[in-house]
């Protein structure tokens, strides 16, 4: 009995041994690399670009002062309507000092020449009475008389200008009347009733009162990197998404790009505008931000692959090729193959040549 228990526990003994040393065994053996496969297949490949920017008037303007003053009333707010020439504000001007005296100054002198050609000709006049001077004397000393008071007249509305501003020879014309210069919407006003303002000059923009647009032409700006302007053409189509309406879905025709680029955020971008085609259902607000989304190429019908399958050498392409048994993932084997490659839209690639329908190709690594 004893015999037979000691066989039994040397057989035990000899099974753990031979056990151990097969796990060890496998656990040495390298554990093979598995492939994801990829099989190319007949694709329409649509490669688009999305622009970011926001919805504007093609025409907006700032209207400006012409004189220094004081906003004494205000006729319009955000959102109003208004044609050119509809009075917008009216200023009270404040006269600068230095100006004003200089237009004083302009006008003493003019004075004092109108005294001084007005006793001249005077004595032109009775000399010419009595024969003593010609007529053509006479007749220049007339001409003198009259532009001296056109002189003081001339001094005299320029300081009612600086004054008042207009003048009795302005016509109606006041520039203490601040007109809309076009038709259109008020998108804002930036100043209140009492609010000094500066007139427009050569050493001075002036202080905007309001602003305008012509809100029955939209436009769509944005800016676009410069990797891909190359690939823009003016009258292409675009399609626009906005913020404030995912639903909705506006048409729009690129009608100009920037010749010249701007750094922004440390990369060169251009300018990009498009005529956008408004449904009289969609009411368009100015500032809008917008997504467009701009078709750059089709390629119907072709051969393509996910783009993990392809990768670069010296910036040639080529893909591996399964050459073994799909079946056999232990035992994958791959042919490296030069390949032609085609349009891509970020996620699949045209296969022009260097691969057959129907053949497999090398993708990520499985974990």
């Amino acid at each position: 009995m004893k015999k037979t228990l000691r066989i039994i526990g040397l057989c035990l003994l000899a099974l753990f041994v031979v056990y151990t040393l097969y796990f060890l065994w496998q656990k040495s053996q390298p554990v093979p690399t598995v492939y994801e496969l990829v099989k190319p297949e007949q694709r329409t490949l649509v490669k688009r670009t999305t622009v970011a920017g926001s919805m504007e008037a093609r025409r907006q303007l700032a209207v400006k002062p012409q004189a220094t003053g004081v906003i004494s009333r205000l006729l319009v707010e955000p959102g109003d309507r208004v044609k050119a020439g509809d009075v917008i504000a009216t200023i009270k001007i404040i006269p600068d000092m230095a100006q004003l005296n200089e237009a004083k100054s302009r006008v003493e002198a003019a004075r004092i020449n109108l005294a001084e050609v007005q006793r001249e000709y005077d004595r032109v006049q009775s000399l010419y009475k009595d024969g003593v001077v010609s007529r053509e004397e006479f007749e220049m000393k007339s001409s003198q008389l009259a532009s001296a008071r056109e002189s003081i007249t001339a001094a005299e509305s320029q300081v009612q200008v600086i004054t008042r501003g207009q003048s009795a020879r302005s016509e109606g014309i006041s520039i203490t009347d601040l007109r809309s210069t076009m038709t259109g919407v008020v998108l804002s006003v930036p100043v209140k009733e009492g609010a000094s303002v500066s007139g427009t000059s050569a050493f001075t923009e002036g202080t905007t009162v309001a602003k305008i647009a012509d809100m029955s032409d939209i436009i769509f700006r944005g800016f676009i990197d410069e990797t891909e302007v190359a690939m823009l053409k003016v009258g292409m189509d675009m399609e626009l998404h906005l913020g404030s309406m995912q639903e909705v879905t506006i048409p729009a025709t690129l009608d100009y790009i920037a010749p010249e680029g701007e750094m922004q955020n440390g990369a060169k971008m251009f300018e990009v505008k498009a005529t956008a085609s408004i449904p009289d259902s969609v009411t368009i607000r100015s500032g809008y931000s917008a997504n467009a989304s701009i078709i750059l190429g089709t390629a119907s019908n072709v051969l393509s692959c996910d783009e993990t399958a392809v990768s670069f050498e010296n910036g040639k392409p080529y893909v591996y090729v399964l050459t073994s048994d799909p079946d056999d993932t232990a035992h994958q084997q791959f042919e490296r193959r030069a390949v032609t490659i085609g349009l891509s839209d970020g996620l699949s690639i045209e296969l022009k040549s260097g691969v057959k329908p129907g053949e497999l190709l090398k993708g990520n690594q499985k974990n």
